[in-house]
This record gives structure tokens, C-alpha cells and sequence, in this order.
């Protein structure tokens, strides 16, 4: 039953005992506005009038009067005024709140004159609650509830997601309405200087995940990955002043973020593409029909999405060459640790040797050596739009193979389809590749063993030796100190060559093979020049080697000395008994080393292993060099086939010249240090003695003949001298 307004304020007058209306106190006030029946009729609707005593003493303002708000009339009228002045909060609680509120989405006045949410909306009338008194988790849960007065649906969200549960449990640092969007201050994300605006979302969320560390403390990725955004392409755009680059809630999602974990999450791996299609339809629709789309589509987690090739925080863009997806990162850092992976190899039945087969391809050495032009895995697979070879759009199925090769060889037939793209020729995947490595793998041992098993036992004879001649035990036999010419001006000009183009040969070849060796990276690293440089330098000292080469074809076949070369280098019956002879000097078995001529076995077999070396080296490598060209003639594997052999010779040729010619030029112990007939043309005569004793025998004869010969002309001339002075006497 509705209690008369007037009868209760001649109650109260009765009970005050006539004290001045005017100043009366909140229990007066109450007597009346304390019945919870108490309201009033005005245009058709019932206002009620009523005042929980009990709230409203718990109540901030719990010791102010009611008189102290309500002001503007007469409380002796019944009804007090006609038309009630509105309270007035910003009457007290003015300065930098209240210039902050009237700026703010809830301050602005609209259409009817009236702000969108006043004081009471979020604090109510008279049971404004005290702040101080609550703890933070209740000052928080507070905060909710007072939005989702007028925001239900959000806080809906809000309290499903991550942050409202963490809330919800207690959990310190968990995030309320106000952490993100103010108090007093809040304005619309389309505001320019907003919190949650596009441009100042990403500082807004790292102040909880960078700079609070109860929130750094439970969530998992360290500050470096969250601050990394920063960096990225999407970070710097925003900062350029782009509003549409992808932010924290573009991808999280803002009151409904939940973590990737959880099925639901719009970052979780099944949702990932779709978040990241919301930008990126186009690739979005490729990548939903290619083999990783459709793994993923199919609940197979392992296969590959958006942030597993371009990361999470941190994408940077395709150009950027510190990006995971940049032409000379991709192999490596992207499709490897898949594809090189034996759990997932093993678990999915996927070859685990197709990155290392790339890897040791010209593709995959250019690469690694710093090329940013040479083919990569997403220049033959594709990009967004890989699909497998079996699948007729895809750019490796085998019609479409001429197509995809011919987009970098142009020009390119069937025969660059004719071979297995991954291969590694040792592994036995094409049987004439495997026996064309196996083959010169056995080659290389039996040789090198073998050279390397000669030069110990000579080195260690000749060791012997030189220790007995310094502390003489025996005779050092006195020699003349003529010279003797072992090498001409041309000879030494054609070695000089050898030298030269040999040692780049041997250097940039195998900077290209091994790029992360430790004598090539610091080089590699200067400048992504050198890669160019590199092949540049290999090719000149190919041709120079090629020049120095034909010339001595004709040094050999044309000038007298190189013909008598020639003769000299030829093999004879005695080379073999030569070898066994040294070998039983060398074991001890004979104490007669042979004498040997002007080239010995060791420099005959030297000689004809270059010359053979040099013809396989010089057509493999013009092979290889014009590409295009022969891959169109020999096919795909007869161009593997010329690389392996290309490959393993320089390996057979390079450790010749350690073992064998290095050993008896450099680190012979009767040569050491150094053998100077390169530089100089000559050897010594006790150098003659040593190492070409019946060379030097010649000589001798030779010299002693044409002395004599010399002689008996002399004698001849003064006997007819003679016999012409009798005949005129």
C-alpha cells in the first residue's frame, strides 16, 4: 500500500518538533524516503522515492547529508519543487576526473541533452560503494558488473574468455573493463588517442604482459616474443599510421581472447589461417587447397599454417632477409624443420632426406653461400599453394615440371624432367650416380692411402738419414756447386699458371660446397657480393687453366724442349721396377735405392694424373658452367652424373697435390723447406746427386763428350797446321 507523501511529512513535522525544515538532517529525510513504498506519480509513470538506509550508511557518502546533493527547494513543499534540479556530482568531484569524463564515449551529450552514461549509471545513487574498503580482485569483479549494466553481451564474453576466467578464479593481474579502457577517460576504439584505438592497442596490452610482473610471471612466452610485434611488419605499419594492419585483437580476438590451447581460440592452429584470411583472403583460399590446408582442415596439427612459416609476433616481410620466409631463409628455417624431421617423417611416411638432397644441390649450396637469385624449395613447391606431385595443378606434378623449371632456365625441355630432382648420389636412389660415387670414393682411398703409405715410409728413410748426417754417423759427400736447369723461363711461366688457377680453383670451388666452413663464412658474411665474386673468380681460373693447358699441348708437340718433356714423361718398364726397388729401399729390405732419370715414377705418375684430371676437371665444368644448355642435351642426370664427377675429382686432385706434391716440393727431408727449381729453374748439384743421380750421370757424359769432341777438333787443326808448315819448308 502506497503511503501519502503528505501524511507522512506532517509525521515528520510532528516528530521534529517544529526544527526549521530547511535544515533538516538525513534522518529526517529519511523518515519518509526510508519507506520502501514511497513513490510518486508523473506522466504515467511511477518514480519511486525510496532509500535503503542500510546502503546508503555503507555508502561513500554515508556522512554528508541528503541536502548536501538534493538543493533547489522548499522540503516543507509537498511535492518539494515542481520540478527537481538533477544532482549535481561534478559539483564536488571536479578537476582531472571530471575534465576526463566530459571528454569521454559516457561524458558527451547527445540528442536529448543528456550524457550517454552519468555518475549513477555506474556508481548508483545513493549506495556509491567505497573503493577502499575492497579488495583488488572485488574492486575488479565490481568494475564488471557496473559495465555489463549496460553492456550484458560483452560481459558475456568477457567473463568466457581467458582473462574473465583468471578473474573470475582470483588470479592476480587478471584484467578488468578499466584495465583496458579507463575509468572516467573512456572512449570509443575509433577514437584517435584511445586506449583500445588501433593505433595504442598493442602499447595498452603489453603494459599488462611487458610491464606487469604478476602477468609476466603466469603467462608462458617471454618478453622478448610479445615485444617483438613492435618489429614487425605489422607493428611498423601501424606505427606509419595503417589502419588496417593486424593488432593484438585482430588476432586474439579482444573480450572473447582465449589462449591458442584452446580449441575455441581464433589463434589456435586449427583457426589460425581463417584469423589471418580475415586480411589475407587471397592466400588464405590458396592455402585452403593445398596439402598443408588441407591436413589441417583434416585435424592433423603437425602439418604446416600461417605462424609455423612466418612466425607469430614477430612476421617480418618476405624482402626482409632476417624473415623465416626470405628467399635465403626459407630452406633452412622453414620447411627443414619439418622436412628433416624423423619423427614427423616417420610419422606421416614422408621422405627424410629431401631438404639434405636440396641442400647439397647448386640450389641449396648457392643459397647457403649467400645467392638470393638461386632457387629455393618454395621456387619449384610453391608458396601458399603447395600441393603434391600427384595432385595434376601442382607445380611438380610431372607435366607441369617443364613449366616450373623453365620459369628460372629458360629454354628447358623434357630432358630437365629426366632424373630425380632430390637425389643424393651415395645414397643409391639412381644406380649410375651411386656407382659414379662409390667408384671414385674407392678410387680416392686406394690412391691417397696408397700416395700416403709411400711418402711415410720416405719420410721416415730419409729422417733417418739426415739424423745420421748431422751427427756423423755417415759421410756427407762433397759436390760441385754447379746449377743445373730443371725448369726453363716457359716452363715455369706454364707452372706458374697451374699454381695459380689450381689454388682458386680448388678455394672457390669448395667455398661453394661447404659455405659454412670456417675459412669461408667470414669471408661469405662481408657481402652478398662475394657469392657473385666467388663464381666469377671460379670461372676465370677455369679458362686459365683451360689457356695454360692448350698451350702446353702445344709446348709438348711443337718446341724441341717440350718434345724432349714429352719423351722424358713417357712410362718405360724400368718406372715399375723402380717403385719395387724404392719400396724395399725405403723398407729397409735393399740397401740399393735406384738411381733414377730425369722424371722418376713420382713425377711421371704426378704428370699424367694432371693431364687427366685437368681433361675431366675442364668438360664437367663447362658442363655445369652452361647449364641450360647441357641439361637440355644430357638430360637431368647426365648433368648429376657430370657434377659428381666434377665433385670427387676435385676431392682426388686436391689431395694429390697435398700428399704427393706438396710432400716431395715442400716436406721432403731433403728438400725442406722448399724445392726453389719453380721460382728459380735450378737445382744444386748435390739436389741432382739426391734425387736424379743417372740424370745427372748424363749430363756428366754429355759435358765430357762435347769436351772431348771440342778437344780432338783442337788436336785436328794443329796437326794440319803443322803438316802444311813441312810441306812449305
Amino acid at each position: 500500500m502506497k503511503v501519502p507523501v503528505f501524511f507522512l511529512f506532517f509525521l515528520v513535522l510532528a516528530l521534529d518538533g517544529g526544527t526549521d525544515a530547511l535544515a533538516q538532517t538525513k534522518d529526517q529525510c529519511l523518515t519518509c524516503h526510508g519507506e520502501p513504498s514511497l513513490s510518486m506519480e508523473k506522466k504515467g509513470r511511477t518514480i519511486p522515492l525510496f532509500v535503503d538506509a542500510a546502503s546508503f550508511k555503507k555508502s561513500a557518502h554515508s556522512d554528508m547529508e541528503c541536502v548536501t546533493c538534493h538543493e533547489g527547494f522548499n522540503p516543507d513543499d509537498i511535492p518539494h519543487a515542481k520540478k527537481i534540479k538533477p544532482v549535481d556530482c561534478l559539483s564536488c568531484h571536479d578537476g582531472e576526473k571530471l575534465a576526463r569524463y566530459k571528454e569521454s564515449i559516457h561524458g558527451i551529450k547527445r540528442g536529448s541533452g543528456k550524457p550517454a552514461a552519468a555518475c549513477v549509471d555506474c556508481h548508483s545513487m545513493h549506495a556509491v560503494r567505497k573503493l577502499s574498503d575492497m579488495g583488488p580482485t572485488a574492486r575488479k569483479e565490481l568494475g564488471v558488473e557496473i559495465c555489463a549494466r549496460c553492456h550484458a553481451d560483452v560481459k558475456k564474453k568477457f567473463m568466457a574468455s581467458n582473462h574473465g576466467v583468471a578473474l573470475e578464479t582470483g588470479v592476480k593481474g587478471a584484467p578488468t573493463c578499466i584495465d583496458c579502457h579507463g575509468e572516467h577517460e573512456v572512449q570509443s576504439p575509433s577514437t584517435e588517442g584511445a586506449s583500445t584505438s588501433h593505433k595504442k592497442v598493442a602499447a595498452m596490452c603489453e603494459s599488462c604482459h611487458l610491464d606487469n610482473p604478476d602477468v609476466r610471471a603466469k603467462v608462458g612466452p617471454q618478453t622478448g616474443f610479445v615485444s617483438s610485434y613492435e618489429k614487425s611488419v605489422h607493428g611498423q605499419a601501424v606505427r606509419r599510421g595503417s589502419d588496417v594492419a593486424a593488432t593484438c585483437i585482430d588476432c586474439h580476438g579482444s573480450h572473447e581472447m582465449r589462449k591458442g590451447s584452446d580449441p575455441s581460440s581464433k589463434v589456435t592452429k586449427k583457426h589460425i589461417a581463417a584469423t589471418c584470411g580475415r586480411c589475407h583472403n587471397d592466400i588464405e583460399e590458396q592455402y585452403k587447397y593445398s596439402i598443408h590446408g588441407k591436413a589441417i582442415a583434416a585435424g592433423v596439427t603437425a602439418s604446416a599454417t600461417c605462424t609455423d612459416c612466418h612466425g607469430e609476433h614477430n612476421i617480418l616481410s618476405p624482402k626482409d632477409e632476417r624473415s623465416p620466409v626470405s628467399a635465403k631463409n626459407i630452406s633452412v628455417k622453414v620447411c627443414s624443420p619439418c622436412h628433416a624431421s624423423v619423427k614427423l617423417t616417420e610419422k606421416f611416411g614422408l621422405a627424410s632426406d629431401r631438404f639434405q638432397s636440396f641442400a647439397d644441390s647448386y640450389h641449396g649450396l648457392a643459397g647457403e653461400a649467400g645467392s638470393v637469385q638461386v632457387a629455393n624449395c618454395a621456387s619449384c613447391h610453391g608458396v601458399h599453394d603447395i600441393k603434391p606431385s600427384n595432385d595434376s595443378t601442382s607445380r611438380i606434378h610431372p607435366k607441369n615440371l617443364v613449366r616450373t623449371c623453365g620459369t628460372c632456365h629458360p629454354g628447358a625441355n623434357e630432358n630437365f624432367t629426366k632424373g630425380s630432382v632430390h637425389v643424393i648420389a651415395t645414397s643409391g636412389q639412381d644406380e649410375l650416380l651411386y656407382v659414379v660415387a662409390t667408384g671414385y670414393i674407392v678410387l680416392i682411398v686406394i690412391t691417397i692411402g696408397g700416395m700416403f703409405f709411400h711418402n711415410l715410409l720416405d719420410f721416415i728413410k730419409k729422417s733417418k738419414r739426415q739424423l745420421m748426417l748431422r751427427r756423423g754417423l755417415i759421410k756427407h759427400h762433397q759436390v760441385g756447386q754447379r746449377l743445373y736447369l730443371r725448369m726453363s723461363l716457359s716452363e715455369r711461366t706454364q707452372h706458374g699458371l697451374l699454381l695459380v688457377s689450381f689454388t682458386t680453383l680448388v678455394l672457390t670451388g669448395f667455398a661453394l660446397k661447404f659455405p659454412d666452413a670456417w675459412w669461408v663464412a667470414p669471408i661469405r658474411d662481408i657481402s652478398p657480393v662475394m657469392f657473385e665474386l666467388r663464381g666469377i673468380l671460379h670461372r676465370v681460373a677455369g679458362v686459365v687453366m683451360v689457356v695454360a693447358s692448350l698451350y702446353h699441348v702445344y709446348y709438348i708437340f711443337f718446341v724441341p724442349r717440350g718434345k724432349q718433356l714429352l719423351r722424358d714423361m713417357l712410362p718405360e718398364r724400368s718406372d715399375v721396377s723402380e717403385v719395387v726397388g724404392m719400396l724395399k729401399y725405403n723398407l729397409g729390405i735393399s740397401t740399393n735405392k735406384p738411381a733414377f732419370g730425369r722424371f722418376s715414377y713420382i713425377e711421371k705418375a704426378e704428370y699424367w694424373a694432371l693431364i687427366w684430371g685437368t681433361i675431366v676437371m675442364a668438360a664437367t665444368g663447362f658442363v655445369l658452367w652452361f647449364d641450360n644448355t647441357f641439361i637440355g642435351l644430357l638430360t637431368k642426370l647426365g648433368w648429376d652424373v657430370a657434377r659428381t664427377i666434377h665433385y670427387y675429382e676435385a676431392w682426388l686432385a686436391t689431395l694429390a697435390i697435398i700428399v704427393w706434391h706438396f710432400y716431395f716440393v715442400i716436406f721432403n727431408p731433403d728438400t725442406y723447406p722448399l724445392n726453389l727449381a719453380f721460382w728459380k729453374g735450378t737445382l744444386t748439384e748435390e739436389e741432382m746427386l739426391e734425387e736424379h743421380p743417372r740424370e745427372l750421370d748424363q749430363l756428366r757424359q754429355q759435358e765430357l763428350a762435347e769436351m772431348k769432341s771440342e778437344a780432338g777438333l783442337d788436336e785436328e787443326k794443329v796437326a794440319k797446321e803443322v803438316l802444311k808448315g813441312k810441306q812449305q819448308g
